[in-house]
């Protein structure tokens, strides 16, 4: 019996169980993309798979409804792919196991992918459902969305006729996005020599906070592992002349790391020692500072003996530590128009290492293009002064808000009318699919698409405590039918 069978409406639940048992992480996307095009066959729906695996499916409008606009609906197929540490499971090849809790979808030790797979499956639904009066539809999956918007940057736009957009990546009930923030991606790399040493391995694993969307919660301050880690390791090489084996931590450039781990190589016994208390000491200092916003950061400590290593010198792990000490992160300006909007941010997700190398890896973000060339400009010069190497890709622009938006009255009016109260109409932090899209359709001489993005509600996206709502499913989806209903 499938987890979610029972549930309504049946076939978003249906759709959504399917994309569950198919793994669909960022990169990861040719199986689900395959799964769309056998959708589009078995209707007989016309349909494109583009070079980027990127699906458009469209259907014809019901009777009576041809000369309405055509409406695009729109989501991405691929999910930010995280599991629990020492969780037996390859999420490259196996599907997730989903469970039902009161009004909540979850999956068992890793995250749901209802961000964005509750788009894909609110799509499919009306697709498959002859009975659902709509004008002309053109159903937009797009790849890679999580990892630099690869899918939208591939797009061919000129294949769509619609210049009306629903999105279906929000995550709050009742919330309309109509605007949101450019950004891009950093990847700051250092390079190192590794030599033969001999001593104690000493293992720190900074554990035990609450991450999240580095969109849609930078501005609530939480602790930055990666950032943290820095930290300790710049002030155990300040008490005692450790060298450093390993630094790694963070799941995605767009997900605030929860767990960063440090393998530092100290001499001898007393060295031990006196790395431990420095990193305690300073984990203590944390925990004050955090002791509100992110009150359960840890730190697991272990150590042994070990021989025959290949370790980087204390002094070029300084100089690592001190780059990432001097590096911005988290909320940069707050927007003089919208009360509290973040305008800028940034955020270490990833610090990864191999032998000869390692890796900053940043999502910036900013409502303001040239305040967000001016804050990657600010990680170059850092770099520079470090002798470290910036690479900067996945640049994509913001979504401006429209003044005249005859989808987005629409949608307010049909709100209004089947909940009596008005919807929150806002510009958001995260990054949306929207303006890129936008930006080709202008660069066609189509004008410019009228979007407006809504979802059902969802917490801790991105992350092993991601859930999914129920009801709020259930009712979004009803609105959904009734604004493809409700003509001009």
């Amino acid at each position: 019996m499938r987890a979610l069978e029972n549930l309504e409406p049946k076939s978003v639940f249906k759709f959504f169980e399917d994309m569950t048992k198919i793994p669909h992480g960022s990169g990861n996307i040719d199986e689900i993309s395959d799964y769309l095009v056998n959708f589009a066959k078995e209707r007989n729906l016309k349909y494109i798979q583009d070079e980027v695996k990127n699906v458009i499916i469209y259907k014809e409008a019901s009777a009576g409804y041809e000369n309405e606009p055509v409406l695009i609906l729109q989501g991405h197929m691929d999910m930010v792919a995280v599991s629990e540490p020492g969780l037996d499971i390859d999420m490259k090849k196996e599907g997730l196991k989903v469970g039902v809790d009161g009004d909540l979808i979850y999956a068992e030790g890793t995250s749901l992918g209802g961000d964005d797979g509750i788009a894909v499956a609110y799509a499919l639904a009306v697709l498959d459902d002859d009975s659902i009066k709509h004008p002309a539809l053109e159903v937009l999956i797009t790849t890679n969305e999580e990892t630099g918007m690869d899918g939208a940057r591939g797009i061919d736009m000129s294949v769509f006729n619609g210049r009306r957009m629903i999105n279906l990546d929000s995550e709050d009930e009742g919330v309309f996005t109509v605007g949101c923030a450019g950004g891009g991606r950093v990847d700051i790399s250092m390079d190192f020599n590794r030599e033969a040493a001999d001593g104690y391995q000493v293992d720190l694993k900074l554990c035990g906070l609450t991450g999240g969307h580095s969109g849609a919660e930078i501005h609530k301050e939480r602790g930055n592992s990666n950032i943290l880690a820095g930290r300790i390791l710049r002030g155990i090489i300040g008490a005692v002349d450790v060298k450093l084996l390993d630094i790694h931590g963070g799941l995605a450039d767009n997900a605030i790391p929860r767990e960063t781990c440090l393998t530092v190589l100290a001499k001898n016994e007393v060295e031990v020692e006196t790395a431990k208390n420095a990193a305690f000491s300073i984990l203590n200092e944390i925990k004050g500072e955090l002791s509100t916003k992110d009150p359960g950061v840890n730190l697991e400590f272990a150590s042994k003996k070990i021989s025959g290593t290949k370790a980087i010198s204390s002094k070029e792990a300084l100089k690592l530590a001190t780059l990432i000490n001097a590096l911005p992160n988290g909320v940069q300006a707050m927007s003089a128009d919208v009360h509290g909007l973040v305008e800028t941010s940034l955020n270490l997700g990833i610090i990864s290492m191999d032998e000869e190398h390692v890796t900053l890896s940043f999502a910036v973000r900013s409502s303001i293009d040239s305040s967000k060339i001016a804050l990657i400009d600010k990680l170059v010069s850092i770099s520079e002064l470090a002798d470290a190497k910036c690479d900067i890709h996945g640049l994509y622009p913001g979504w401006k808000y429209r003044i005249e938006s005859p989808l987005r009255d629409k949608m307010v009016r049909v709100f209004e009318e089947m909940y009596n109260k008005k919807p929150v109409v806002e510009a958001i932090h995260a990054g949306l699919e929207c303006g890129l899209l936008n930006e080709k359709i202008n660069k066609l001489g189509g004008g410019e698409l009228d979007c407006v993005s809504l979802g059902p509600d969802m917490n801790s996206i991105h992350t092993t405590e991601e859930t999914l709502s129920i009801s709020s499913t259930k009712r979004v989806w009803e609105y959904l039918l009734k604004v493809l209903e409700t003509k001009d």
